[in-house]
């Protein structure tokens, strides 16, 4: 069985949600109370995306960085 590696966004909203995506594969986001069972989630959607995707819609993606912005709002 062949492995390979997503980048996954991981965010927490106002309500204390976890909310996960992964960027390269369409329609690939989840939630989930707690970040353990975001991942768990997450990793179920992924499986299904990739089963249910043609291969040429999933662009590889080398994860650079994160930089936080301030700007004022106007």
């Amino acid at each position: 069985m062949d492995t390979h590696s997503y980048i996954a966004y991981i965010e927490q909203d106002e309500d204390g949600m976890f909310v996960g995506s992964v960027p390269s594969v369409p329609g690939c986001h989840t939630q989930g109370e707690t970040e353990e069972k975001l991942l768990a989630n997450l990793e179920e959607v992924l499986l299904l995306c990739l089963r249910n995707s043609d291969e040429k819609q999933i662009s590889p993606t080398h994860f650079v960085g994160i930089k936080e912005l301030t700007v004022a709002h106007i």
